[in-house]
């Protein structure tokens, strides 16, 4: 019975056809079955560490529109202000040039002037083709180069390419790195692959922070975005990210209330706080309101600050201000 269920479960006998297996000898064959059935069941072990939650749509309403009251505590000028501070302020466009880029810079630069009673954003965000061009025109205290990375947006490449060029982000002077998971990979089952991934990339992009992108909108069932983030962060991610905002839908307040639940039992396992970046789709203050509110009330109140919460977003800023003036 034991030898049975080996055989059933063993990814290289599933692999291979019986010409090959006598190529490559049934005993190699079953060692390398063996040592991947081995590395599998530590990520399975990883996973099983957390609370076997099984979400259901019904559930999730229930909770959303639980936090949706709690939405008035928050709708005020302060509120607002924090938000503002949250945003990585982002330009991912194919016909990015170097002048946009330098003004955005320019922008944020002057940012104080103009406002001293606003926090300024929390990064710049762009190409890696630009962390020099912000690194040579960002004189502003406090915020962040962040570039997207690894085969941004689509993930698709070696992974010798993708540690390469996050390597490449942070000797330009990025400090702040943005990657998709293999999100093909991951939806085949391949967890253990998403897992290696984002340790390797970590390790590359020391010292700068790693923010996975779950790529959320792909995904779907919430069960499932659940598992990728539980995988992101025991892999080494400073920031779990719902979108690349190249996909619809880009970020949801179900996936991020799922992220929020899984960050606060990893916090509490771990002694570490991870961070969060709901990205895509937010445009209005009404929003950010939503997002900050289901982000604070459920993780916690520390959570309102641009060390551990961030807000993707390109439209928002200017939307933000007008919100912070009429009030």
């Amino acid at each position: 019975m034991l030898w049975r269920n080996f055989l059933s479960r063993a990814p290289l006998l599933r692999r291979h056809s019986p010409k090959e297996m006598a190529i490559l000898g049934l005993g190699q064959v079953l060692i390398r079955g063996f040592e991947e059935n081995m590395e599998a069941a530590g990520v399975e072990q990883i996973l099983n560490k957390y609370e076997d939650i099984k979400y259901t749509d019904e559930i999730i309403k229930a909770k959303l529109d639980k936090l949706r009251q709690l939405e008035e505590k928050h709708d005020n000028l302060q509120g607002y202000k924090t938000m503002f501070s949250l945003i990585d302020l982002t330009t991912l466009n194919t016909d990015d040039k170097e002048e946009k880029v330098e003004k955005m810079c320019r922008k944020v630069n002057s940012f104080h002037a103009e406002y001293r009673d606003i926090p300024n954003v929390g990064a710049i965000c762009i190409y890696p083709p630009f962390v020099e061009v912000v690194k040579k025109n960002l004189k502003a205290r406090g915020v962040g180069i962040a570039s997207v990375s690894a085969g941004f947006p689509s993930s698709q490449t070696f992974i010798e390419v993708k540690s390469l060029e996050c390597q490449m982000c942070v000797s330009k002077g990025a400090t702040e790195i943005d990657i998709v998971i293999s999100v093909g990979k991951f939806l085949e089952g391949n967890w253990k692959l998403i897992y290696d991934e984002v340790r390797k990339i970590k390790a590359a992009c020391e010292p700068a922070h790693l923010k996975v992108i779950l790529e959320t909108g792909n995904i779907k069932d919430p069960n499932l975005i659940r598992t990728a983030s539980i995988l992101a962060m025991e892999a080494g991610a400073d920031f779990i990210k719902t979108s690349t905002g190249k996909t619809n839908p880009p970020a949801t307040p179900e996936a991020i209330l799922v992220m929020s639940e899984a960050i606060k039992e990893f916090n509490k396992k771990n002694k570490r706080k991870m961070g969060i970046k709901p990205a895509g789709g937010i445009a209005t203050p009404e929003d950010a309101l939503k997002y900050f509110t289901i982000v604070v009330e459920t993780i916690g109140k520390d959570y309102a600050s641009n060390t551990l919460f961030r807000i993707g977003a390109s439209r928002l800023a200017n939307n933000l201000l007008s919100k912070i003036q009429d009030e």
